[in-house]
């Protein structure tokens, strides 16, 4: 909450207009939050077969001037430091400190990216170290479809999971035998151009905590349908995905099926878009306020048809309800809704719910949350002579669950992957040693354009969830999760035969080109360096 917030809208309330306030870039960079800021020293154990026996994290994470959202946040990373493997202990302190810089905060992802890219890179530092394929490693540690639900050892139950499944194809997508040829080969010829290949598995948490959202779905006289959501969409698709919902049930077209939302005069209560929740609850609602109306429909049909509602049956491909086998007797949904406003005997419709007509409303409940997961493999080219990093390919296969629509799954995994490629290659906020911002502005802070991003190839598989209806997990923030450390690893990962161990995001030209000349130069710093001192009396 900014204190211009409230102005406006007592603003606007005074004078019973929009009102609009407008920053400055400045301004905006200065004071909105800022996210990541993690400095992670982790020590993992294996044995002799690369079998996970243990890991030990000590997080420091600076909360900005003013602690809030951002001081909590490495509580996500703790929880989700589990990852995708077969983890026997670990060990997770965390120490928050308070800095003269801009406060940080939830940014898509929130606390889970900082978990892969720390247990991603382990994991690649760990096959180097061992002599293992990086691909291999992880096949050897991953849990197994069958101990599923899991429960970490953080605290939480990942619900679904077949964890495999993304890193074979995306290694089969991606001809990673091959690729692994090309590198060696160009390392063998001196070429001046290498490449690296970096994976990324990676398990997240959307909808933590689980959580309720209200639905209501209404069936009018003229054959149209509205939509009533707790959740609040801007831009993620939801009147899209509830109408093909809506309309899978019942046979309305999407286009004669509205959503309301946002308006709390109409909808009386949600707890809106976040946390990747939105279809998993709030789809799961509308799903199931849907099949309450399909119910109230069946009765009204019973009642018009003088049948048995055992003998009602729905025909979406037609958009009518009639007697099974008697295809004459169907009725159109406007013949139901209007005769749902009409008075009808006692016991026809129940209206317990308080929807009046051919109407529900109701609270969907999901208990706990729900675990996508994934591989995204990444393919660079790094110029030994400059430094300068280029993608060449990048390959994601996000698993989240039942996918409802396929196009805006695709158009998430797009999304997410340029905000992660962005952070491992680009983004990144200075300041001096006073604690003053060098990037005050998007002349000193750089991120690509779209037209400098290659074409990425966006695959899924789906493994369903059983504690929703719909079977559907969070899409919106996984594949920002994958990308991130699948990039990280593949710079490493192409100058690692130098000696170069490890490389702190973003991999700007600058930062790989003084590794590469350090280690032509024998002047590598060991990647490790000893935790601060307050994590002595924590472990007290």
């Amino acid at each position: 909450m900014y204190a211009e917030f409230p102005v406006l809208a007592k603003l606007a309330e005074r004078f019973n207009r929009p009102v609009t306030w407008t920053e400055t870039r400045s301004e905006d960079m200065l004071a909105l939050a800022h996210s990541r800021a993690q400095v992670q020293y982790c020590e993992t154990g294996f044995d002799n077969d690369g079998k996970l026996t243990g890991m030990r994290v000590r997080l420091v994470g600076d909360a900005g001037a003013y602690p809030g959202m951002g001081a909590l946040l490495p509580t996500l990373t703790k929880f989700m430091a589990n990852g995708t493997y077969n983890l026997p202990k670990l060990r997770f302190d965390i120490a928050v400190g308070i800095t003269n810089t801009t406060p940080t905060g939830a940014y898509r992802g929130a606390g889970r990216p900082e978990a892969t890219a720390l247990f991603e890179r382990a994991m690649d530092q760990a096959a180097l170290e061992l002599g293992i394929d990086p691909l291999e490693i992880r096949r050897k540690n991953f849990l197994n479809p069958d101990q599923f639900p899991f429960d970490t050892l953080t605290g939480w139950t990942y619900d679904s999971g077949d964890y495999l499944q993304p890193l074979e194809k995306a290694a089969e997508i991606i001809d990673y035998d091959n690729l692994r040829e090309e590198q060696k080969r160009r390392r063998d010829q001196g070429d001046n151009t290498v490449i690296g290949i970096g994976i990324a598995s990676y398990v997240e948490v959307t909808s933590p905590g689980g959580g309720s959202e209200y639905a209501s779905v209404e069936i009018h006289s003229d054959g149209s349908a509205t939509m009533k959501a707790g959740t609040s969409a801007h831009g993620q698709g939801h009147q899209t995905s509830f109408a093909m919902i809506v309309s899978e049930f019942t046979g309305i077209p999407v286009d004669k099926i509205t959503l309301v939302q946002s308006d709390t005069d109409i909808v009386p209560r949600g707890g809106g878009t976040g946390g990747s929740r939105s279809l998993q609850l709030g789809g799961s609602a509308i799903k199931t306020a849907t099949e309450a109306v399909v119910d109230k429909a069946r009765s009204v049909a019973a009642h018009l048809l003088e049948a048995s509602t055992d003998d009602i049956v729905i025909n979406p491909d037609e958009g009518t309800i009639g007697v099974i086998g008697v295809p004459a007797s169907s009725l159109s949904w406007a013949d139901l809704a209007t005769a749902a406003n009409e008075q009808l005997p006692d016991g026809v419709l129940d209206n317990a719910d308080g929807m009046q007509g051919l109407g529900a409303q109701l609270d969907f409940n999901q208990e706990n949350p729900t675990f996508p997961f994934g591989t995204h493999i990444s393919v660079v080219e790094v110029d030994l002579d400059t430094g300068f990093v280029t993608l060449l390919r990048h390959i994601a296969v996000d698993d989240a669950g039942t996918v409802i629509n396929p196009l805006i799954f695709e158009g998430q995994q797009q999304g997410g992957i340029s905000q992660g490629i962005s952070q491992a290659l680009y983004e990144e906020v200075r300041y001096d040693e006073y604690g003053n911002p060098l990037t005050g502005n998007f002349m000193d802070y750089t991120f690509p354009s779209a037209s400098e991003m290659i074409q990425f190839e966006t695959h899924h598989t789906e493994t369903p969830t059983h504690l929703n209806p719909l079977g559907a997990k969070g899409i919106g923030e996984a594949s920002t999760i994958g990308s991130t450390p699948a990039v990280q690893n593949a710079v490493i990962d192409a100058i690692s035969h130098l000696g170069v161990r490890h490389l702190d995001m973003p991999c700007t030209p600058e930062r790989v080109w003084n590794a590469i000349n350090d280690a032509k130069n024998g002047t590598l710093q060991d990647p490790w360096t000893e935790p601060p001192a307050i994590f002595d009396q924590l472990s007290k």
